[in-house]
């Protein structure tokens, strides 16, 4: 797999964006040419800091929902644009709805004039509240289409509408995953997500705020584990869509509290309203990475979040400092 992009150009969309960012380092690690493509609406350069000055990486400021096009030729178009956490999507709606219809028809036509593989980044809301558990990539789903959650889950499943149509037509090889919740360094503090919310929340000495009783569950993948399975997918044969995910399954509560425990916090634990359509159990059948992709999450979630509180510590001196932790 890692020779597949040795001398390759590879175009990622949403690259200023947690997981773009890192799928753009790894990809610059494996020898390809990479050109970010990011309108900044949720993504960061701070994220890509490290690469802007780095060779074969360029960086292009577009708005994917507008036709775009790059210089010369493309190997991968990579489509990862979209705000990706519920309370982004909640202040970006249309843009959210924009990006999975229209940027997503753009970066088709993209990998289509290029010649380019195409793989799309779509996610677990696409089973919504699901009534089959674990989530195996035959399960339809169980999505409100007008709740509060729906721009973002009618937008993937349009987008992978869309993808499956050009695959179907043999205009250009394209490749759909489904990733559930990942976690890792550079998420930002402020994003809404479980994660980011509780080890901010915990190094501030705030409360640890749990929506519920706590009793939903996720299952959370390291973010260094799901770009191991983008690149799988992009070089593999296989063309149905694909679950990534960590199959290990954590309630809200047991999270909240090891990420109490591993920042050394002594932040009391309080709940709140549960959002509308939060989804009660979240946890995916990755049979088919596994036979078809060669691949699973390696990393330990225990190990995972520690990366992840050191890497927060360093960017956010103030919280970490009422913890009295010091930064690593």
């Amino acid at each position: 797999m890692t020779s597949a992009f040795v001398r390759r150009t590879a175009v990622v969309t949403g690259a200023a964006g947690f997981i773009g960012s890192h799928l753009c380092e790894r990809l610059l690690d494996l020898g390809a040419e990479v050109i970010g493509v990011d309108n900044l609406l949720t993504g960061r350069l701070d994220n890509l800091s490290g690469l802007r000055s780095a060779g074969g990486f360029r960086f292009q400021s577009d708005d994917v929902t507008q036709p775009f096009s790059v210089v010369g030729p493309v190997d991968f178009v990579f489509h990862l644009a979209s705000p990706a956490s519920p309370l982004d999507y909640a202040r970006h709606p249309l843009a959210t709805l924009k990006v999975g219809a229209l940027g997503t028809l753009n970066a088709l036509e993209l990998a289509e004039a290029k010649h380019a593989r195409f793989l799309l980044a779509s996610t677990s809301e696409v089973y919504g509240d699901p009534l089959v558990h674990p989530q195996p990539e035959q399960y339809w789903g169980n999505v409100n289409p007008v709740g509060p959650r729906s721009v973002y889950d009618e937008a993937k499943r349009y987008a992978e509408a869309l993808t499956s149509c050009f695959q179907r037509s043999g205009s250009i090889r394209t490749r759909i995953v489904r990733i559930f919740n990942t976690y890792g360094p550079r998420m930002r503090a402020d994003d809404g997500r479980a994660v980011p919310a509780f080890i901010q929340q915990a190094l501030a000495g705030e409360p640890i705020t749990v929506a519920g009783d706590g009793s939903q569950t996720r299952s959370l993948c390291f973010v260094a584990d799901t770009v191991e399975g983008l690149l799988a997918a992009a070089t593999a044969e296989h063309t149905d869509p694909v679950n990534l995910g960590n199959p290990h399954e954590i309630t809200m509560l047991q999270l909240a509290e090891q990420i109490r425990a591993l920042a050394g916090s002594s932040s009391a634990i309080t709940f709140v309203p549960l959002p509308a359509d939060d989804p009660k159990r979240r946890c995916p059948d990755i049979a088919s990475a596994r036979a078809h992709l060669r691949w699973e999450p390696t990393t330990h979630l225990r190990d995972g979040l520690r990366r992840t509180l050191d890497w927060a510590e360093q960017h956010f001196p103030r919280q970490a400092a009422a913890t009295g932790r010091s930064a690593s």
